[in-house]
């Protein structure tokens, strides 16, 4: 992979990072499963799950690492509906 598409895909993945009240470092799921090639959120969450095991079997707790909830998004004539995310911190 070339240098520049390297330093290009960093500087966006990095571009999504927000910060709780307590100033740790996340990125939701949704946001950043188009940089990282998937098109589709089912193939997100297959993805995530195999990350949940490796860090539960690295000794790590799941929950300090991926936080599910729900996020609210606007749909088409102007109602809402939830949908699911998941906070996923720099290790996840």
């Amino acid at each position: 992979m070339k240098k520049d598409l390297v330093h290009s895909l960093t500087s966006t993945f990095e571009a999504h990072a927000q910060q709780t009240d307590t100033e740790v470092e996340f990125w939701l799921a949704r946001d950043v499963q188009h940089l990282l090639g998937y098109t589709e959120w089912r193939n997100s969450t297959l993805v995530i799950n195999k990350a949940k095991t490796a860090c539960e079997v690295s000794g790590h707790a799941i929950l300090d690492r991926f936080v599910d909830f729900n996020k609210t998004i606007a749909v088409p004539k102007g109602a809402k509906e939830e949908i699911p995310d998941i906070m996923l911190t720099r290790y996840a």
